[in-house]
């Protein structure tokens, strides 16, 4: 069993920065990717930026240049560093993590996820 722990969001203005932080714990031999996704009210979850173990990472068009992804694998933690908010950011971030299960799959644990807000 896994638990996902997000934290970090809060209101800023546009053309501000934000750094959200996902922290994966519990019962842990390894993490393979670790993700971010949004919700907004109105839109389906969208994919914001992800990184593989070996640090690889892919970011949503709309994101790439403003965010970043990193992650420490000692402390089972990944880092979202989102500069130029925009009002459009606004959402709840969810960060999703993925952990062996059983032989030869991946079981994806999601975190309740930390609001950002972005004013104008």
């Amino acid at each position: 069993q896994v638990q996902v722990a997000e934290s970090g969001g809060g209101l800023v203005q546009a053309g501000g920065s934000l750094r959200l932080s996902c922290v994966a714990s519990g019962s842990i031999w390894s993490l393979n990717d670790m993700a971010w996704h949004r919700e907004a009210p109105g839109k389906q979850r969208e994919l914001v930026a992800l990184i593989s173990r070996g640090g690889n990472t892919n970011y949503a068009e709309s994101v790439k240049g403003r965010f970043a992804i990193s992650r420490d694998n000692a402390k089972n933690t990944a880092v979202l560093q989102m500069n130029g908010l925009k009002v459009e950011d606004t959402a709840l971030y969810r960060c999703v993590v993925y952990h062996p299960y059983g032989l030869g799959f991946l079981q994806d644990y999601w975190g309740q996820g930390t609001q950002v807000t972005v004013s104008s």
